[in-house]
């Protein structure tokens, strides 16, 4: 098996297969919609940092945004998107799989087929030609690790480049309800709007707390939910530590822990992919593994996958 550099083609017993999709009108619009998803929430962010310099800021907006990144970056993204759909590292109902698969979607990082597109792809050319988001792309070159930060950090997304979903998440093509949620991502993220405006006007009982729900529970969680999950592409390749010697260069970061919910005991996570718990040690926060743990307990969830003592140790040897 090896990965034509030109092509971006998988080659296996000499017959090719796209790993991307080349086409010219549905690369605008992917470009477009990444600038749109990196510039509103930065707008309505700075907004709202002007009006917290102004006016001061409450407990009603902090409680929102707090809740909101709960719901979308510890609930959708690290257990919905990564640890249940990309991984099937636990069995869970179907409408807890959908309900996560919706909050996924609010936290508008792309639809659901595609974020687990690119994330399997990740996986499987890590670090390497074929990664979507690798910060070692510049290596050797001057300033290389800063454009290589960039690129993994925002600008793979601007690139347009489109994961072809029948290779990486030909799973997730075939079950007819994830399809649905895969086509109406938009509306869930308008939902992921909407809900805490609505909020923020209920508990303020005024119009301006609506638009300080939308604010702080909506465009100000988006920008920091991103960017929490961006520094797993960009920090967690290049700064931590590695107590498993994986084939990539992925690190464990104890700065970035809890703010992106467990995903940034990165290098635990490559050494054992498949594993519902990336925190290893005792002392490692993994919120994702908390919440996948509270569903267990409540008869949720099974079949959940943790590596034994014994394989870590073991991993740890082969060091």
């Amino acid at each position: 098996m090896q990965l034509d550099n030109q092509s971006h083609t998988l080659v296996t017993s000499n017959k090719p297969t796209k790993i991307i999709i080349q086409n010219d009108y549905l690369q605008k619009v992917q470009r477009r919609f990444a600038i749109a998803t990196i510039i509103i929430p930065l707008i309505g962010t700075l907004i709202s940092l002007k009006f917290a310099w102004d006016f001061g800021i409450s407990a009603l907006e902090l409680e929102l945004l707090l809740v909101f990144w709960f719901l979308t970056m510890v609930g959708g993204i690290t257990v919905g998107f990564h640890r249940l759909l990309s991984h099937c590292a636990f069995k869970t109902h179907p409408s807890i799989r959908v309900a996560l698969a919706i909050l996924g979607s609010m936290a508008a990082q792309g639809p659901v087929i595609n974020w687990v597109s690119n994330h399997r792809r990740h996986h499987q050319y890590s670090d390497q030609i074929g990664d979507t988001h690798s910060p070692h792309l510049y290596q050797g070159e001057y300033w290389g690790k800063l454009k290589g930060m960039w690129h993994s950090h925002i600008d793979w997304m601007l690139n347009g480049e489109l994961t072809n979903s029948t290779v990486f998440a030909k799973d997730l093509l075939q079950d007819p309800v994830m399809k649905k949620v895969n086509q109406r991502y938009l509306a869930f993220v308008f939902l992921g709007l909407l809900i805490p405006a609505i909020l923020g006007g209920i508990f303020s009982r005024t119009w301006i707390g609506i638009w300080q729900g939308l604010l702080w529970g909506g465009l100000v969680r988006i920008f920091l939910v991103h960017h929490f999950t961006w520094t797993i592409n960009s920090i967690t390749h290049l700064f931590g530590s590695r107590p498993f010697n994986t084939s990539e260069q992925s690190t464990n970061n104890v700065w970035l822990a809890i703010p992106t919910g467990g995903e940034a005991w990165h290098n635990n996570h490559h050494a054992f992919p498949n594993s519902a718990e990336f925190g290893l040690q005792w002392w490692q926060i993994d919120l994702g593994y908390w919440f996948i743990r509270t569903l267990e307990v409540l008869g949720l969830a099974w079949d959940v996958k943790v590596p034994t003592l014994g394989m870590i140790e073991a991993k740890k040897t082969a060091n």
